[in-house]
C-alpha cells in the first residue's frame, strides 16, 4: 500500500541532512499515517489518513 494520506495526499519527501563537514546524507521523511475506519460515500471503508487530517475534523470516523 502507497504510503500517502487519502484526503490531502501527504506523500514522503526527500530531505537532506548536512554534517558540520558538510558531507550530505539523503533520507525520507514519510507521513503520521493511522489506518481508521471512516464512512466514505455511505459505507465504511479502512483508509490510511495522516493525523493532521484527523484532528482537523475531515474524517468522519465509522461508529
Amino acid at each position: 500500500m502507497a504510503k500517502h494520506c487519502e484526503i490531502c495526499g501527504k506523500a514522503p519527501i526527500k530531505a537532506a541532512k548536512r554534517t558540520f563537514s558538510n558531507k550530505q546524507n539523503v533520507h525520507t521523511q514519510e507521513p503520521n499515517l493511522h489506518t481508521v475506519k471512516a464512512v466514505v460515500n455511505g459505507s465504511v471503508k479502512r483508509i490510511q489518513v495522516c493525523t493532521s487530517c484527523l484532528r482537523a475534523g475531515k474524517v468522519q470516523k465509522a461508529v
